[in-house]
């Protein structure tokens, strides 16, 4: 008995790790050998996935926008999404290169023989399968513990918004050229949770260009807004006479705060209490 299993632990300890199939979310399936030890992130949540997930240590190079955790802004940094240095990345012989789905050097990064797995989640479903699919990469185990941790983390901020603030309508701005969070975003799904209402309904998308009429009609009673983008907002035309304007319900989030807002993925619990925090300061106004 001794002799077998003596046996089949020398056996278990000689074979390789059993291959991977990753499918991607523009369903390209990639092979993982083994677990990759050198990977380039080029989009900031999945920058945070690998690190929260335990491999922070294995990344050697991150795109320009990632900054968190501050051990990511000694690595080498490969550009932004118009700009991506693939002369660098090839250079740092990355085992795997993660990607978001819209990168334009998927194609480019292929042809050089290097993997590249594309992901890139817009809802609260979508974060939760990435951290799947990340932690396959990684070979890591129980992955979904992160979100386990997300969802304990969006019910206590939910849990600390006053029933007053509730049902609040909310405008957020997420970008210059009056881009908004729609209902099906993650941003727009934490709002829901919080028990705020959103002006961009779900048929327009994650995250609509809005024309600035449409605001004024639909006037909303609370503003969220990164300070990159606020400059301006109030002097609109016409945009006087909102109620989050004329009552100064207006959160304009520091980039810091803007940075966790934006990003979906292991932070989300934080952003959730970065919105919480504003519906209780404005809904009192």
């Amino acid at each position: 008995m001794f002799e077998r299993l003596f046996f089949a632990l020398l056996l278990a300890i000689a074979l390789p790790a059993q291959a991977v199939e990753i499918k991607d979310d523009l369903g390209q399936t990639t092979v993982i050998a083994t677990p990759p030890q050198r990977i380039v992130s080029l989009l900031p949540s999945l920058t945070e996935t690998v690190c929260e997930l335990g491999a922070c240590g294995r990344l050697v190079g991150v795109d320009r926008y990632s900054n968190f955790p501050a051990s990511v802004n000694a690595l080498p940094k490969l550009g932004g999404m118009d700009d991506t240095n693939v002369e660098m990345i090839a250079a740092l012989k990355p085992d795997v290169v993660l990607v978001a789905v819209s990168s334009r050097v998927s194609g480019r990064l292929k042809a050089l023989g290097l993997k590249v797995v594309a992901l890139e989640p817009r809802s609260y479903r979508d974060v939760q399968r990435v951290l799947d699919i990340v932690g396959q990469v990684l070979g890591v185990g129980d992955a979904q513990r992160i979100w386990r941790q997300i969802e304990a983390g969006v019910a206590a901020a939910a849990s600390s918004v006053p029933p007053a603030a509730r049902g609040l309508r909310v405008y957020y701005e997420v970008g210059a050229g009056l881009y908004a969070a729609g209902a099906t975003s993650f941003m727009g799904e934490t709002l829901a949770r919080l028990g705020a209402g959103n002006i961009i309904p779900a048929e327009l998308g994650p995250f609509p260009k809005i024309n600035p009429e449409f605001v004024v009609k639909a006037n909303p009673g609370l503003i969220m807004v990164g300070t990159r983008d606020a400059e301006g907002l109030t002097t609109r035309p016409g945009w006087q006479g909102i109620d989050a304007v004329r009552h100064g319900r207006l959160c304009i989030f520091k980039p810091e705060e803007g940075d966790i807002l934006s990003r979906p993925g292991p932070r989300m619990a934080e952003a959730a209490q970065i919105m919480a925090r504003c519906l209780r300061d404005k809904a009192a106004r």
